[in-house]
């Protein structure tokens, strides 16, 4: 799903001898000029930082298909264009404004943006900065906003996942489904399922911490599922699929399951039989991550400090399956398209 593209890990004297305002600095951005069309790699001019923002040195930025999305048009939001897309991003602070205290010039931070993270440098609000905790490196640090922040509110918060439950995951091979087997196997301590389109996918799944697989390429989820959980189902869900696997995992649920919506992978929104839900009283509930930053930011900012926590206490361990550098970002584009790694991409 997802990639994490490299920006220019300046060494600390150079950030020092160039931070300041009004110098005609200039960096490389990635920038969608038009959409459904290749990014292109440009010199901008660095503006001075405001008073509540922060400059920040870019080292990675994840590659979402979301960002694959926007510069086709087709996603929730709309920037105008030219715009720099790169929702996650890790690197230091360069410079901050003059009211800013909470983050201070060096610190190695995590930041969460509109769209503007595939550049060398960006401005942002400290409010989506998160300060990274010495063991966890950069690179590492810029795959957990969105994948495990994603499955960290999918199993903590939406679905309450307990100890010892039956966790289902769909496309488990994938960037947030790595993350959603990684937090409920070795976070919470749930029985994972993983499912899967291939033995090579389902493999990693195991390495990740799975404790059975479904390769769904070769025959039905359901069936699969209750070969291996009996007729009772499993206690909870995360699809990130959509379509036929979505309702397959739907009707794997067992009495008073919960299955959960996270993304339509393959392309087609299913239609929930309300039938299902009566009969085994289960619950069918969405998560769209990036609307908790406007909607509930504690919650938000929570899960986000959550994963920065297991992380550095080795809990999680996020699986990169590639990394590009800047001016690669329409390759590192292409391999999420074609779906040419597992994990993360960057």
């Amino acid at each position: 799903m997802a990639a994490v593209a490299r920006g220019r890990g300046l060494p600390r004297a150079w950030l020092c001898r160039r931070a300041g305002p009004g110098c005609g600095r200039h960096y490389r951005a990635a920038l969608c000029t038009e959409l459904k069309q290749p990014l292109a790699i440009e010199e901008v001019a660095s503006r001075p930082v405001r008073p509540h923002e922060v400059r920040v040195d870019v080292h990675f930025c994840g590659v979402n298909f979301a960002d694959i999305l926007v510069c086709r048009g087709q996603y929730q939001e709309k920037p105008q264009l030219p715009f720099t897309p790169g929702m996650e991003f890790s690197g230091t602070v360069l410079e901050t404004g003059t009211d800013v205290s909470t983050v201070k010039e060096g610190d190695r931070v995590i930041g969460v943006s509109g769209f503007n993270g595939m550049a060398e440098e960006c401005i942002i609000d400290p409010k989506t900065l998160w300060q990274i905790p010495e063991r966890v490196p950069l690179r590492e640090a810029a795959t957990l906003p969105v994948s495990y922040g994603t499955a960290i509110l999918a199993l903590e918060h939406r679905a309450c996942t307990r100890p010892g439950e039956t966790v289902l995951v769909t496309a488990a091979a994938g960037a947030t489904g790595l993350a959603v087997v990684d937090v409920a196997t070795n976070v919470l301590q749930a029985q994972v399922i993983a499912a899967a389109g291939s033995d090579e996918k389902c493999k990693l799944a195991m390495q990740k911490g799975a404790q059975s697989t479904v390769n769904y390429g070769q025959g039905g989820l359901k069936e699969a599922v209750r070969k291996l959980v009996g007729s009772g189902g499993v206690s909870v869900a995360i699809d990130t699929v959509g379509g036929d696997v979505f309702l397959e995992a739907l009707r794997s649920l067992a009495w008073e399951g919960r299955i959960v919506v996270v993304g339509f992978a393959g392309g087609t929104i299913a239609s929930v039989p309300a039938n299902l839900l009566l009969l085994k009283n289960v619950s069918a509930m969405g998560l769209y991550w990036g609307r908790y930053k406007e909607q509930n930011f504690p919650v938000f900012s929570r899960t986000l400090s959550s994963a920065l926590q297991y992380c550095q206490q080795g809990r999680i361990q996020p699986h990169i399956g590639a990394v590009f550098k800047l001016e690669e970002v329409n390759d590192a584009f292409l391999h999420v398209i074609q779906r040419k790694s597992t994990g993360k991409v960057g």
